[in-house]
Order: structure tokens, then sequence, then C-alpha cells
């Protein structure tokens, strides 16, 4: 199961609306958040449910809407007026993702006091979404900057050999920033080359290839560079903070992006900076969307259907045909024929995989906005 990270049950301080109040917005809140977390829900998913439900609360409450009932159309119209008008202290708006993390919370808030009976009529249900801006990634690294990042890593010390080789992992698979802090010791199968992602996004699982490159400096970081960092024998967590513990999702992203700042390659980004390029190094090396998919750990993609799971070992072979730091390299040529023997013809297009993509950077992005 992921771990808490840096204990999200911890962070709300703020008081909103009033906690006394057992049929104000606050308490109807709180039954809504323990219901999702019965749910199945995760972690980090009740965080952002909370978060921006609070936000409105918050809101709500300087304008003497303190209850359920006293929430209309009207006010939540008036609530996406503000966000649309609201400017952050650098004076920018908020991003038309970020407007959308806000409202969707509320909308399935308010759908779940009126099915519960709390409410008699669903305030929220005609609300509109902004809608979505479809773009192709800001920012992707050729293979010739890829270098030149991972240049920027002093490997002979035991955080620098950390990094390169969570640099390496985050490269060859394309895996997300929770599921490269959350990889224990036993989730990396040496001999087969692959990688178990435990309770990825939607608590799936899936198995991937690593790459000979990326075990390479895993093993060298796990021989030379975590019994130095470790102080509990009995810690399986694979990449370790200073202290020996789970490292933290936002420090993560940060360290990752100082090393592509460093690099001075007038791009920016951190850990979906890597995603971005691993998924579009395979498209441009001839790997067919559907094994990219699988890649991602993307169930389905919006403009697709659902397909079914494609064996490691084809997997592998597809990874290790098209993926530049994979090393075992054949003409494209073959790895066209390749794609073509395991799944033939693809209807994917790249639009597809790019905006599953954009759905990510969404999600990337609204742990940095506040109201």
């Amino acid at each position: 199961m992921a771990k808490d990270n840096k204990s999200n049950r911890q962070r709300f301080t703020k008081i909103v609306g009033n906690p006394q109040d057992a049929k104000g917005l606050y308490c109807a809140m709180r039954r809504f958040v323990e219901h999702r977390a019965v749910s199945g829900s995760t972690e980090s998913g009740l965080y952002s449910l909370e978060r921006y439900i609070r936000d409105f609360i918050l809101w709500a409450d300087a304008r003497s809407v303190t209850h359920p009932e006293h929430v209309s159309q009207a006010v939540l119209e008036r609530y996406q007026r503000h966000l649309y008008y609201y400017r952050k202290k650098d004076g920018a708006a908020l991003s038309i993702a970020s407007r959308r993390a806000k409202i969707v919370p509320l909308r399935s808030f308010f759908k779940w006091l009126t099915r519960t009976g709390q409410i008699p009529a669903n305030p929220a249900a005609e609300i509109d979404l902004p809608k979505k801006i479809r773009r192709l990634p800001r920012h992707v690294l050729t293979v010739a900057e890829v270098e030149r990042v991972m240049q920027q890593v002093d490997v002979t010390t035991p955080i620098g050999l950390r990094d390169r080789a969570m640099l390496e992992v985050l490269y060859g698979t394309g895996m997300r920033r929770m599921e490269i802090a959350n990889l224990e010791i036993s989730d990396i199968d040496i001999d087969q080359c692959v990688v178990l992602i435990r309770e990825g996004k939607g608590r799936k699982d899936r198995l991937i290839p690593l790459g000979e490159r990326a075990l390479y400096w895993v093993q060298e970081y796990l021989n030379k560079s975590r019994p130095q960092l470790t102080w509990n024998q009995l810690e399986k967590t694979l990449f370790l903070s200073r202290e020996g513990g789970i490292l933290n999702y936002a420090w993560l992203s940060t360290q990752i992006a100082q090393y592509v700042k460093r690099a001075e390659i007038g791009k920016h980004g951190g850990c979906h900076l890597f995603r971005h390029t691993m998924a579009t190094l395979m498209l441009e090396g001839g790997a067919d969307i559907r094994f990219i998919q699988v890649m991602l750990g993307h169930v389905e993609m919006s403009t697709t259907q659902i397909y079914t799971q494609v064996a490691i070992r084809q997997l592998q072979k597809v990874h290790a045909s098209t993926h530049p730091g994979a090393l075992k390299r054949v003409r494209s040529d073959q790895a066209q024929a390749v794609n073509a023997e395991v799944l033939g013809e693809s209807e994917n297009t790249a639009e597809a995989l790019f905006a599953a993509l954009e759905e990510e950077d969404d999600d990337a992005s609204i742990n940095a906005v506040q109201v």
C-alpha cells in the first residue's frame, strides 16, 4: 500500500465554517470525506477533495452561506466568477485546470448531499466546468538534453548517486513522482529487469520494464549509496531521504527541477517532464501507443477505448526496441515489425496520448494552487 507522504492527515490547521454546527457545511464536508475514505479513495485524493471544499466553505462563510441548504446554483456561479477574477500573489490568474480542480469536488459533494437526503435538490447539477484547452506538452527533452541533465549530478556522493538513479528510473519508465517515492527494494526484479509499481494512480498495480541502463544505476545506488543513508535496517523504501525515510513528493519535484535548471537547456520541469519525455521518445522510436499506455499506467485515454493489458514479455521487447535508454537497440524497421507482430495496426493517435498526459499535468499543478 502506498505510504502517507509526510502524514497528510496533519495537513489542515485552519478552521473553516463552524465545526460545532452538526448541520453546517464543515460537518457535512467531514461526513463526505469519511464516506469517500470508506469507499476506498486514496490519501492524496482525500487531501485534494477536502482542500478544495474547504476553499469554498471559507469563501461562503464570509458571505453568510453557512449550511448546505443555503447553497444555490446562483451561489456556485458566483463562486465560479470569484475564481475567474481571483489573482495570486504574483498577479497571475488561476489556470483553467486549477479552476476546474476547485469545482469538481463541489459537484461530487452536493451530488452526495442530495443523494443522501441532506438537501432537497442538487445546486451543482447544472454547473458547467471551464472548458479544457488541449495542448501538446510544454517541454519535452531530446536524448542529448537528457544526457546533459544527467551530467549535472555528482555521482561521487551518496545523495548524488541516489539522484542519478532516480533520474534514470524516471527517464526509463516514466513513472509518477508518487510511484517512485513509494518504490520498495523488493519491487525491483533484477533478474527480469522489471519494476512492480504497487497501487499507482487509482490503486492499480502494474509490472513494466525498467531498462538495463536504469537497472545499472539502481544497483550502483543499492551497493554504494543506500547503505550510507539508511539507519533502520527494516526500512523497505528504495530511495531514501537524508534522514533515511520516504521522500516528500513536493521536495522530489523540486530536486529534479533543479537538475534540469542547472543543465541550462532552456526548458524546465520536474518528474513529469521525464514522464512526457519517455512517452514522446518511445512514440518517436516507433512504439505502439498502447504499449506506452501500459508503461504510463493509463487504464483509458480520452478519445480511446479501454485496451487489454499486454504481456510483460511483449512490453519488454517493445521497450527495448524503442526507448533510447534501454540499451537493447534494434533498427527502427525491426521495431516497427515488433509492434505490428504483437498488436497489428494501431488506431490510436499521439493526440490521445498527449491528452491523457495533459490530464496529469492538470493534477500535478493542482497542489501548487491556493486561494
